[in-house]
């Protein structure tokens, strides 16, 4: 459990000092854009009142307290289940990333009513007019971490030659 705090506290801090910085020291607030390597990486002042792309994002109150309370109990959720399944270290810290993306997101909403979005994305001749922050990130490379590096307990190795061990029933053959 000391590794899933460790990575969810490191994907916290990310997050809130990159909110931090861009937002309010570089003033993206204000500017409202700042080219970066364009076309890959730009600023893009955003404020997302819903969940992903700003889905389910009707602004009022209610819902602010509703996703706070969702994301809350889905990190509980996390947590009590990665302590019961988690075996691997990259497991862990995907765990981790996760629920430390969740909080910071949660604590936006509780300082601002919305989350802090600033990082936009577009190549190719797509114009991406989607933002998003590093929580989001960490969200998601999170829930990708876990389902690659988690191990099925329901799946047991067989024994070597591929036979299954015998059952033994506790007695003393003779």
């Amino acid at each position: 459990m000391r590794l899933i705090f460790w990575a969810g506290f490191g994907a916290f801090v990310i997050d809130q000092i990159s909110k931090y910085v861009v937002i309010h020291m570089m003033e993206l607030a204000r500017i409202r854009s700042i080219d970066v390597l364009p076309p890959l990486v730009n600023f893009r002042y955003g404020e997302n009142r819903g969940i992903n792309f700003g889905l389910f994002g009707d602004g009022s109150e209610a819902s602010r307290w509703i996703l706070i309370a969702l994301a809350i109990v889905i990190c509980g959720f996390v947590l009590w289940w990665a302590r019961k399944n988690v075996q691997t270290r990259l497991a862990a810290i995907s765990a981790g990333m996760l629920v430390g993306g969740a909080l910071a997101n949660v604590v936006d909403r509780l300082i601002y009513g919305y989350v802090l979005d600033f990082l936009n994305m577009s190549c190719c001749g797509i114009n991406n007019p989607f933002v998003f922050n590093l929580a989001d990130v960490f969200i998601f490379a999170g829930a990708l971490g876990l389902v690659l590096f988690t191990d099925d307990p329901k799946a047991k190795p067989a024994a070597k030659g591929g036979k299954r061990p015998r059952k033994t029933t506790g007695k003393k053959a003779g």
